[in-house]
Parts: C-alpha cells; sequence; structure tokens
C-alpha cells in the first residue's frame, strides 16, 4: 500500500511537470495573442464610456420650486412607483463574464507553475545557490500573480455590491442626483478597471512567459552539482 501511494505520488509530479512545461511552452504566448485580439474587441474599446446607458427605470419626482409644503412633497413622492425591476449595466456585465474566466485561468495556470518551481527546488546545502535564488524570485512573481487574480475577484464582487447600495438609496430618494453621478461614475470607473485587468492580464502573462523562458535552464537544474528538485 505504501508502495503503491509512493508511486501515485511520482506519477502526479510527473504530470504537474509535464502540465507546468505545457502551460510555459504553449499555453501563455497563446493567452498573450487572445488577450491583445480581446484588448482590439469593440467590446473592451474606451469609446464606449461616452456611449453607456445609465436608464435605471426609476421614476423621479417633479421638481421642487420651493412653494410647495411638506405634504404636497410627500405626496408627490408617495406617488412614484419605483418598485420595478432594476437592470445591471449590461456593457459592464459583458466585460465581466469574458474576464472572469480569464481570472480563473490565470489562477490555475499560476498554482500549476508554482508547485512545478517547488517541486524543482533540491535540497538546502551551501554553496553554489544561485539557481536557487532564481527559483525563489519566480517563484515571487508566480505568488504575486495569484494575490493579483483573488484582488480582481474581490474588485468585481464590491462592485456589484455597492452598485445594488446606490440603486437602493437612489430608488428610495430619487430626488438626491448625486446618487445619479455616484452610480455614473462607479459604472465608468467599473468599465475602466476591466480594461485594465485585461491589460494587466496579459502583462502578467508576458511577464511571466519572459521569466520563464529566459531562466528556463536555472529553474530545471538550479545546481551544477545536481539535476535540480527531487523528481
Amino acid at each position: 500500500m505504501a508502495t503503491d501511494g509512493k508511486d501515485g505520488l511520482q506519477e502526479y509530479n510527473k504530470s504537474l511537470i509535464k502540465k507546468a512545461e505545457t502551460v510555459i511552452t504553449k499555453s501563455f504566448p497563446e493567452k498573450i495573442v487572445q488577450l491583445n485580439e480581446l484588448l482590439a474587441s469593440p467590446m473592451f474599446n474606451l469609446s464606449i464610456l461616452s456611449e453607456m446607458s445609465h436608464d435605471l427605470n426609476i421614476s423621479l419626482p417633479d421638481p421642487v420650486l420651493g412653494n410647495e409644503d411638506e405634504e404636497e412633497v410627500d405626496a408627490s413622492l408617495d406617488n412614484l412607483d419605483n418598485n420595478d425591476h432594476r437592470p445591471t449595466n449590461r456593457a459592464i456585465w459583458k466585460m465581466i463574464t469574458v474576464v472572469k474566466p480569464i481570472i480563473r485561468q490565470l489562477t490555475e495556470d499560476a498554482n500549476t507553475l508554482k508547485m512545478w518551481i517547488v517541486l524543482m527546488v533540491p535540497k538546502v546545502e551551501d554553496g553554489d545557490n544561485f539557481g536557487v535564488s532564481v527559483q525563489m524570485i519566480t517563484l515571487a512573481e508566480v505568488e504575486e500573480t495569484e494575490s493579483m487574480a483573488k484582488n480582481w475577484f474581490n474588485g468585481i464582487c464590491r462592485y456589484f455590491l455597492l452598485r445594488a447600495e446606490i440603486i437602493s438609496s437612489l430608488a428610495q430618494f430619487p430626488y438626491i442626483e448625486d446618487y445619479q453621478r455616484a452610480l455614473e461614475d462607479l459604472d465608468e470607473k467599473e468599465l475602466f478597471s476591466m480594461w485594465m485587468v485585461a491589460c494587466e492580464i496579459r502583462d502578467r502573462y508576458l511577464l511571466l512567459y519572459d521569466l520563464f523562458t529566459k531562466n528556463i535552464k536555472k529553474l530545471k537544474e538550479p545546481r551544477s552539482s545536481n539535476g535540480g528538485g527531487i523528481y
């Protein structure tokens, strides 16, 4: 049973190493090209900022002229029908549905490469550790990529929550124009953020591809005295 477990572990490690090398040599270049094409598509053209619709189907009260009493203003607000469906921003939602799977894939690729580097790290010894330092630098970049991906996911969640809060306040207090302005600014910020995330994902793929391909020998064989990691 112990032998079977060890054999299974070795097979897993071998498959992980093979997968990581495929990610570096094949997946990374493909992702860079795909993201360049995505950023050049109409969906990610920042000119849509000026064309974006913020229609929320929220009834607005009649303008207050200054001569109405408090009861008249309250009656005007009571007559508003603000219980209808509030649509999300379709342009941003489309961008998010495209970007989220890309973030997930980047996270998976980073995790694969992180484990690959860990398997390549040799046992601790004195001297001849330059290759190990290269591994640690590369590992730090991969872990930074994972952290960035996590923050991007959290940012998307925060956007929806904050947008819902603003819309709720706008439906309750439709006469406060700043809520409408806040919503418009939030949508514009998120659209720009999604464009930036796509750019940063492409740049992370490019950075990691460059880092791995330039240092692949040191990553695989960090010490000249041995064959690298334990597998």
